[in-house]
């Protein structure tokens, strides 16, 4: 309490903010369950049980025959991984503590903490679950291969990316309206079941089908990895540029929305949610 703040370097600042970050993101990692290990199965199990859908239901239908030449759940997998980092990291960088939560109370903790425990929280659940699926279909069932992996991997942090930007937008704009936020996440994932394009390939769109999607971010991403993921694949009606430019103006609205709303903050927002 009575302890005297010594000034620090640049350096022995960002090593501070850095272990800060970490423990608070074991801290959102457990929050979801006390076990870490549970978390992760919990998850795990989701990704299995919609792998295991689609392939169900797509094998029912009749239409794997549309999808691409080669590996039929790893053309699966390609679109789920991708959708399922982006829901999550929206929905826990939305769900975040905000500036009147009590944990800012406590002096080394902010908002800015607070966002990237979330963001990096999600991002590492997402990866172990995506790294164990694949390690276990590709030593227990089917060996593959991945024509151009890290960009593969980089569709996947770019979705990760564009959900963090847009949930910050988001997480700015609760406490001024907490229900319109609220739903607006739970429409997002869900119109995202199919706007994603995770069920077809971009290629076999008509102009006016194409017209419905492109706006997505996410449908850009899922096509340019199957691009990626599949050496006989080449994506025409999508590109990397759109959700990089989306992303990068949605982190510049996120932060000025967020500062805005941090300078003005009021212990009452909590009531009202």
């Amino acid at each position: 309490m009575f302890q005297q703040a010594k000034p620090k370097s640049t350096l022995q600042s960002a090593i501070s903010l850095a272990e800060l970050i970490y423990h608070a993101t074991v801290r959102d990692v457990r929050k979801a369950h006390g076990n870490a290990l549970m978390a992760l199965g919990l998850n795990l199990l989701q990704a299995v049980v919609f792998i295991a859908s689609f392939f169900i239901m797509f094998s029912i239908l009749g239409l794997r025959g549309s999808a691409l030449r080669g590996d039929f759940l790893l053309y699966i997998m390609s679109g789920i991984f991708l959708f399922l980092s982006h829901v999550k990291t929206l929905s826990a960088v939305a769900g975040s503590e905000g500036p009147s939560s009590p944990m800012m109370q406590h002096a080394p903790m902010n908002t800015v903490v607070s966002i990237c425990a979330a963001a990096f929280g999600a991002l590492y659940i997402q990866l172990l679950t995506l790294f164990l699926i694949l390690f276990v279909y590709h030593v227990g069932f089917k060996p593959f291969t991945i024509d151009q992996p890290f960009w593969a991997f980089l569709m996947l942090m770019l979705a990760w990316f564009t959900a963090v930007a847009l949930g910050l937008v988001l997480l700015a704009m609760k406490p001024w309206f907490p229900t319109f936020t609220s739903t607006f996440v739970t429409v997002y994932q869900r119109a995202n079941m199919i706007a994603s394009g995770k069920m077809f390939v971009a290629n076999s769109l008509p102009p006016t089908m194409l017209a419905m999607f492109d706006w997505n971010p996410l449908f850009h991403l899922i096509d340019q990895s199957r691009g990626f993921v599949f050496v006989n694949y080449f994506p025409r009606n999508s590109s990397i540029e759109y959700p990089v430019i989306v992303g990068v103006v949605f982190i510049v609205i996120g932060l000025m929305g967020e500062f805005y709303t941090r300078r003005h903050a009021s212990a009452s927002w909590n009531a009202r949610r």
